[in-house]
């Protein structure tokens, strides 16, 4: 297990779960976050856990991803791009997709958190992840980015998750002579804010299945689209 980590958005959900369960084997956890100060159960669990740091971090937000690199000392080993935000499932008759100013504030703050958070989290502790012998990248994204599908519905969540699963893509061929993995992750239907009190796992389930499959992220994996299972998906 990679022994220095970095998880963005770890203040609920399957982040918070990640930090419980990683910071019982790793060196360091950096818990990131945009509102520390409100994160309580995330605070209570970095007073418990000296092995815990929680950092202000937005990942849209160029001067707060550049203070939470400096507040990072030394090499990363894993970066666990998590944040994300969904703005409703319906189609285009939907309240959300109507067509309105709010509306495409909306739309366009769910693609800049869910396609170029990553990838901004990625240039900034870029070069602590140069600092480890054995680095990884992984994105938390979604089945419903790939492009097999038949819903119609969650325009702006879909079309997010899509576009970074090019970014990872993208990256994998960019870092891959400097021998950094990088790889999507379907973290399955998790019973969150946003996956709704009937979805198929518990946030501690699905956080169990991303270790095991961060622990095997190496460079025969890099560029891939991998369910929480472990078994690979379609982009």
């Amino acid at each position: 297990m990679p022994n220095r980590i970095l998880i963005t958005g770890a203040n609920r959900g399957v982040g918070l779960a990640l930090v419980h369960l990683l910071a019982k084997t790793a060196e360091h956890i950096y818990a990131g976050c945009r509102q520390p100060d409100s994160a309580e159960a995330l605070q209570q669990l970095a007073r418990s856990a000296d092995n815990v740091s929680v950092i202000g971090l937005d990942v849209t937000d160029a001067e707060s991803l550049t203070q939470a690199s400096i507040a990072v000392e030394g090499g990363l080993d894993l970066l666990v791009c998590n944040a994300g935000v969904l703005n409703g499932y319906s189609g285009l008759r939907g309240s959300e997709n109507a067509l309105t100013s709010q509306a495409m504030a909306a739309f366009a703050d769910v693609l800049a958190t869910n396609i170029a958070g990553p990838l901004f989290s990625v240039q900034a502790f870029l070069p602590h992840l140069r600092r480890s012998d054995s680095a990884g990248i992984a994105i938390i994204s979604s089945h419903m980015g790939s492009q097999q599908h038949d819903a119609a519905n969650a325009y702006a969540y879909r079309s997010s998750k899509a576009g970074v699963n090019n970014i990872m893509v993208t990256l994998s061929h960019e870092l891959a002579e400097e021998g950094i993995a990088v790889a999507a992750y379907h973290p399955g239907w998790v019973r969150t804010d946003m996956g709704g009190a009937n979805a198929h796992l518990s946030v501690e389930q699905s956080a169990e299945a991303l270790a095991q499959r961060f622990e095997q992220l190496n460079m025969a994996r890099t560029g891939q689209f991998i369910n929480y299972d472990g078994s690979g998906l379609q982009l």
